[in-house]
């Protein structure tokens, strides 16, 4: 099946033009040879495969045994190492007392241990201890590479990642809202953002997978969406347009990157929208908007297990030496995460990588 609909054959045939980079008039036998690949009703495929009515019932019992469901999966936060006889929440407290005497040399305030301790003792509640070792363990990384590294975001609301060094926000100067952060009642984990420098940040990225091995970490995946100039760029060419309407259409759509191209918009760049072939383009270009395109590599959105990562999402090699990816964007793994304590190591923006989801 290529299709839910049979009114959707037209487009097909144009993402066929423009996988073999030529027009839909040259793809000849490359095309489907009519429009019958779309879900058929179970009424359709019964009139299709009278006489063979033993197929349609086994057909059916195949379907019936494929019953696998994500709530199968299973998700094991990685083994964070921890000194002997040390548990990783009681290794998390004699890290943020260390840090705390650092921050505040003179002693720690009273407010500043009372909310310390308050916090400490929820992340042992949720058992989150683990994923703050995580975090403090990179931002300690690049620190001793001099790598620039910040955290942002609600984080800046903790104490403790404050004495971790993970955050610069001192509790002393601001009035914290922890539950901001990390709160039982949200159900969530909790989202440490932490930006590092553009020019070093593959560094990180390798040192993650040199500390958890390439078989237990992967970067996610993200999926490119055809967005206007790109779609009526690629359906002009495939419909075969010549290369200077093509470009017209494409200036004329700028600042309209996910919606359909005006009618008056199009005569701006002296073209006839009633013209058969432009209003062909226009609306196979409005069904093209949003489409998915490919997938790419997120900047540094990581996934760690504690077992084989192939055991609980799609992975692959990627192009680039000594990376593995997984085939799931970041909205579908931050879904899994939100429901099954994933951790993620995930990056906010082209200049910066963020630790979250554990």
């Amino acid at each position: 099946m290529l299709y839910h609909a049979p009114h959707r054959r037209p487009l097909q045939d144009v993402l066929t033009a423009i996988r073999e980079k030529c027009t839909v008039q040259e793809a000849g036998l490359r095309l489907e040879a009519n429009e019958e690949r779309h879900v058929k009703s179970a009424e359709d495929m019964a009139r299709l495969f009278a006489g063979h009515e033993d197929a349609l019932r086994r057909s059916i019992e195949i379907a019936q045994s494929c019953n696998f469901s994500l709530d199968e999966l299973k998700y094991e936060y990685p083994d964070e190492p921890v000194p002997e006889g040390k548990t990783p929440q009681s290794h998390l407290e004699d890290l943020t007392w260390e840090g705390a005497a650092w921050r505040f040399p003179g002693g720690v305030p009273e407010k500043v241990r009372d909310t310390l301790l308050k916090e400490l003792a929820l992340i042992a509640e949720l058992n989150y201890a683990p994923y703050f070792l995580t975090v403090h363990d990179i931002v300690h990384y690049a620190r001793s590479q001099n790598i620039l590294c910040q955290g942002r975001g609600s984080a800046a609301n903790s104490a403790v990642c404050y004495c971790l060094a993970i955050t610069n926000v001192d509790p002393t100067e601001i009035d914290l809202l922890f539950e901001r952060f990390v709160s039982p009642e949200r159900k969530e984990p909790p989202d440490i953002d932490v930006d590092f420098e553009h020019e070093r940040r593959e560094e990180v990225i390798q040192y993650i997978y040199a500390r958890y091995g390439r078989d237990r970490a992967g970067l996610a995946a993200t999926v490119i969406c055809y967005r206007g100039r790109l779609a009526v760029r690629e359906v002009g060419k495939a419909l075969g347009l010549s290369a200077d309407t093509v470009a017209a259409l494409a200036t004329t759509i700028w600042g309209l990157s996910n919606s359909s191209l005006p009618q008056e918009y199009v005569r701006q760049a002296g073209l006839d929208p009633s013209d058969p072939l432009l209003a062909r383009v226009l609306e196979l270009t409005q069904e093209l908007i949003g489409f998915p395109r490919h997938l790419s590599q997120h900047v540094g959105g990581f996934v760690l297990t504690r077992g084989p990562l192939s055991e609980v999402v799609p992975i692959g090699n990627a192009a680039m030496e000594d990376r593995t990816f997984i085939e799931w964007d970041k909205d579908d793994l931050d879904a899994l995460a939100s429901s099954r304590s994933m951790c993620s190591v995930s990056a906010c923006s082209p200049a910066s990588a963020r630790p979250s989801r554990c």
